[in-house]
């Protein structure tokens, strides 16, 4: 009889990096990398009515379902240090805003990273620029996030989350790997594809938390550019304020906003390709599908909140991997988690994973 292997199938760009100052060229993409599925990780969050994180939790009081098998898993409430990388739109649009971000550089040191840990700086407009590479100098990040400029009026994020995934990708296994992304919460120009992104953050392990910049302050305060024919199909745009949504909306397609259970049909359809989908707003696929969570801010009292309880719940997260026992279930494969404490009243991790099997 054939023996089966169950594989991850990720379909990754082959374009190098960008180098500072440097316009990445398109490039072609290249053959599927296959990855044999052995471990699972998920990162657990357990806040109370509060929004506080919940401490002390045993691991018996777990319980995690695969597609509805329950799991034999090892949870682990130890602090592992943090490899973060910063990612921060600079483009026309966020001028205005570059002041406020400019400031948190060492807010981001202390609360975040803490003293075993290491950051990096990436920088995007229609450029990836890295502005630091990982350090656990405080003063090169705070002075890698003051340097960052406005540059053009594209914003390549999914190109960003690319990149910071693949540079985390390098990073210790015993290390949490995090992305933080300052960004407004649409794309503009990137050539990665969300689906082929979002797959790489999942073998990366890496969990993105956004602070999102209001659309409203960048459109008031954003560097207007003279008018100029649309590049795509109107359907390939945000529908207006204050308009129904469509069939082809993250809203529609999840089922409703907030809940990660709700997301799990959006996050099928993407990991399927659905080529009608009409993905709005891709910070919050990114975060629903890692299990982050996304901020928002529009003064900079409110930046430092945002920024202080991404640190709190980074370092007070339940870590749970186990070896899946139906493994030669192909397509989506939904997690659910079971906390069993009282306090617990919001639970919140990545809602599944894609699996491909394939014969030998």
């Amino acid at each position: 009889m054939p023996t089966f292997r169950l594989l991850l199938l990720v379909a990754i760009a082959a374009g190098a990096w960008a180098q500072p100052e440097a316009q990445p060229e398109a490039q072609p993409v290249g053959p599927p990398i296959r990855v044999d599925v052995t471990e699972i990780v998920v990162p657990v969050t357990v806040l109370d009515s509060d929004n506080q994180p919940v401490p002390g939790i045993q691991p018996r009081q777990f319980r995690l379902f695969d597609n509805g098998k329950e799991q034999d898993i090892k949870v682990d409430s130890t602090y592992y240090p943090v490899s973060l990388v910063i990612a921060v739109q600079a483009n026309a649009n966020v001028e205005a805003v570059l002041p406020q971000i400019r400031k948190i550089g060492s807010l981001l040191e202390s609360v975040i990273v803490g003293e075993q840990g290491e950051a990096a700086v990436i920088a995007f407009d229609h450029r990836l620029r890295v502005m630091q590479d990982f350090t656990n100098e405080a003063d090169k990040i705070g002075q890698a996030v003051a340097k960052i400029t406005a540059g053009s009026s594209s914003s390549r994020m999914i190109d960003a989350v690319q990149q910071a995934t693949r540079m985390l990708r390098s990073r210790p296994k015993n290390r949490r790997r995090v992305i933080l992304l300052i960004s407004e919460t649409r794309d503009i120009a990137s050539e990665s594809r969300m689906r082929e992104t979002l797959i790489e953050t999942q073998l990366a392990n890496v969990n993105i938390y956004t602070v999102n910049i209001s659309r409203m302050i960048t459109t008031l305060t954003g560097r207007k550019e003279p008018p100029r024919p649309l590049a795509q199909p109107p359907a390939a745009y945000p529908m207006p304020p204050n308009v129904p949504a469509t069939p082809t909306t993250v809203m529609q397609k999840s089922g409703a906003v907030g809940s990660s259970a709700n997301f799990v049909p959006l996050l099928v359809e993407i990991f399927r390709d659905v080529k009608a989908i009409f993905i709005d707003n891709p910070a919050e696929v990114f975060t629903k599908g890692t299990g982050g969570a996304e901020f928002s801010f529009v003064r900079q009292r409110g930046l430092e909140e945002a920024i202080s309880r991404i640190g709190s719940e980074i370092h007070s997260q339940y870590i749970i991997d186990y070896n899946p026992n139906n493994k030669l279930e192909g397509g989506f494969h939904e997690i659910r988690v079971v906390v069993d404490d009282p306090r617990a009243d919001k639970v919140r991790y990545k809602p599944g994973y894609w699996l491909a099997a394939m014969k030998d």
